[in-house]
Order: C-alpha cells, then sequence, then structure tokens
C-alpha cells in the first residue's frame, strides 16, 4: 500500500513539474523557443508559450480567454510551412490563469524559417567560415530577433507585469567556442549548459517594446556526435584488439604445454 502511494505521488510530482515548464524546478517562461540544431542546418524547434504571449508577440489569433475552446488543428495549421512541418501539438495546460501549449516542429533548413509566419520576426544564419574545415573547422549561427506584434494594452489586458521571461535556448550540434548570451538579472556573460546548451532570455516588457535580441555563436564543425562515435568506435576495436590477444595468448600457452608431453 505505501509502495503503491509513493508511487502515486511521484506520478503527481512529475506531472506538475511537466506542467510548470520549470517553476519550482527552474525558471517559468512566458515564451520560450528550444532549438535542437544540426550541422547540416535542420533543426527540431519546440515552442512553449501561453496562448496570451502567442497573440501579444506574434500576432496570432489563438484564443486567449480560457472559457474558449482550443482547437490543437488549428494551432498545427498556423505553425505549418513549406518550411516547418509540425509533428506535436500538446494539450493546454494553466498557470496563472493563463492556458500555455507546446509545438514541436521540424525544420529541414533553419536559414529558410523566417519564411514561416510565427518566426519571421527573426533573421537566422548558419553555416562554416570561409577557410576552416575538418577537425579544425568553424561554424556560425546568428539569429536576430526583431519586433513583436504588440497591441496597446497587452500587459493589462493579459494580467502580466514585464517581468515575465522570454527565452531563445540553443542546443548545439558541437562544442561551443564563443557566444554572446548575458545573464538576465547581472547582465554578465551567461555560462554554457553541458558545453553545448546556452539561452538567450528577456524580459517580456522589453520583447513587447520591440528590443532586438541579437544571438552569436560560434563552434566546432566536427559534431560532439560524431566525435563520441569516433570515441565508442575506438574503443570497441581496442577491446576487440586485447580480446584477440588473449585468445592468441591462450592457444599459444596451450600448444607450449602440449608440446613437451607430445614428445615423451
Amino acid at each position: 500500500m505505501r509502495i503503491r502511494l509513493t508511487a502515486g505521488l511521484l506520478a503527481v510530482f512529475l506531472v506538475a513539474a511537466a506542467g510548470c515548464r520549470g517553476g519550482f524546478l527552474g525558471k517559468q517562461y512566458e515564451y520560450e523557443e528550444d532549438l535542437t540544431l544540426d550541422i547540416d542546418g535542420s533543426a527540431v524547434l519546440v515552442v512553449n508559450s501561453s496562448l496570451a504571449a502567442l497573440s501579444a508577440l506574434r500576432g496570432l489569433p489563438v484564443p486567449t480567454d480560457s472559457a474558449e475552446r482550443l482547437d490543437r488543428d488549428q494551432i498545427r495549421a498556423m505553425f505549418e510551412s513549406p518550411v516547418s512541418d509540425v509533428t506535436r501539438v500538446s494539450r493546454p495546460w494553466s498557470r496563472k490563469g493563463r492556458r500555455f501549449v507546446q509545438i514541436r516542429i521540424k525544420v529541414p533548413d533553419i536559414r529558410r524559417l523566417s519564411e514561416a509566419a510565427p518566426f519571421a520576426w527573426s533573421k537566422y544564419e548558419f553555416g562554416a567560415v570561409e577557410g576552416t574545415q575538418g577537425a579544425e573547422g568553424k561554424h556560425v549561427y546568428k539569429q536576430n530577433v526583431g519586433p513583436s506584434a504588440l497591441q496597446p494594452g497587452t500587459l493589462k489586458n493579459y494580467g502580466w507585469d514585464g517581468s515575465e521571461i522570454v527565452a531563445f535556448r540553443l542546443h548545439l550540434p558541437s562544442k561551443i567556442l564563443f557566444q554572446n548570451a548575458k545573464d538576465i538579472e547581472t547582465n554578465e556573460n551567461a555560462q554554457t549548459s553541458r558545453g553545448n546548451i546556452v539561452a538567450w532570455e528577456q524580459h517580456l516588457s522589453d520583447r513587447l517594446d520591440g528590443r532586438p535580441v541579437d544571438i552569436h555563436v560560434e563552434m566546432e564543425s566536427q559534431s560532439i556526435l560524431y566525435r563520441t562515435l569516433w570515441l565508442f568506435a575506438g574503443a570497441f576495436l581496442a577491446a576487440v584488439v586485447v580480446l584477440a590477444g588473449l585468445i592468441w595468448w591462450t592457444m599459444r600457452r596451450g600448444r607450449d604445454q602440449d608440446e613437451p608431453a607430445a614428445t615423451r
């Protein structure tokens, strides 16, 4: 009985944590773009946002009243385009009286994502630095986030006070050599997480006022996955060589022990 109760409490805890999107486990974001980039320019983008932020920041015709019905197919259609493929729209969750939703999107070429209306506020650049290649090569990613679709009285209408946080997070495919993110509280250089994850944060009041977000990252051209696969391959080959050596040594020792007996 006690085990079942503990399991039930754990399940409730995990659901609550997922719904909070960082509440007591971290920061809460009103709008977040979480981009996982591959070295070939393809990406997976996850947008976590309140419906109010989608309306105010992007000008999307979404229901901001919690009493209104949310059509997830309608949300999907807003984010679908020739350059973006929506793979999932979550069920909504609520926080502080506002409904939130998550949209997961496959992006074949990050450089063309601004052609999709919800991301037209950004300009994207990505590619190898000319003259660099191989293990010493370098790729550069740049994103400039321009003005939002501000509507008069936005803060009052949606119950915001302006201190809410908007974030643009990058999961890069290789080791970061340079990045210009600043800590939102101290304005000092932001720290990367696990060597290849970094976030640019901005207060909602600044985002609504249209203050730009300039994202600049320089990274190694050789992906972490590529390097990891080579390490695994090297370790596997070394293990095979050691095993082969042990087998050879065992067989040789057996022959050496049999030869004296055969000569008697």
